[in-house]
């Protein structure tokens, strides 16, 4: 009896050490972009307290890095994934992730909003709101970060 409950107990710690490798190996790759666009950020631009990183993959894939400067302004970085020019944009210079929600709300009654987040497409940042519509089907919302307008829409995938 003692034996097949160590057993039971190795089979156990064996499957949560499986679990966490697994689970390690598949952020790697997000953290080592955090970590690379952390340091590209605080060496080009003003940005010195960065407060938010993500991903962002249209065209042309994008590290977008919020945060703010010496002076406390607060300052969002669209660093090209493959190198190029970086730009940085006052983060009053745009629509917020509340706005854009609204903009989105106002156009189409989403069912589940799914993601939210900063990108950019030919050179214009945006929003992308990936949301989920009444019929269970994936939607892609583009709003544009400095005028709030409505750049494109991917609807029923």
């Amino acid at each position: 009896m003692k034996k097949w409950f160590w057993i039971a107990i190795i089979g156990v710690i064996i499957l949560i050490g499986i679990t966490v490798k697994i689970y390690l190996n598949a952020t790697e790759p997000v953290a080592d972009a955090e970590s690379r666009a952390t340091a590209i950020a605080k060496e080009e631009t003003e940005i010195t307290d960065i407060t938010e990183f993500s991903l962002y993959h249209g065209s042309n894939a994008y590290y977008v890095v919020q945060g703010s400067n010496k002076k406390g302004e607060k300052l969002i970085a669209w660093i090209p994934e493959k190198g190029g020019k970086i730009v940085v944009l006052p983060a009053d210079d745009g629509i917020t992730k509340s706005e854009a929600i609204n903009t989105l709300s106002n156009e189409v009654s989403p069912d589940q909003i799914i993601d939210v987040r900063l990108g950019m497409e030919k050179n214009n940042p945006l929003w992308e709101i990936y949301y989920r519509s009444n019929n269970d089907k994936i939607n892609y919302f583009y709003i544009d970060f400095e005028t709030g307008e409505e750049v494109r829409e991917i609807k029923n995938l």
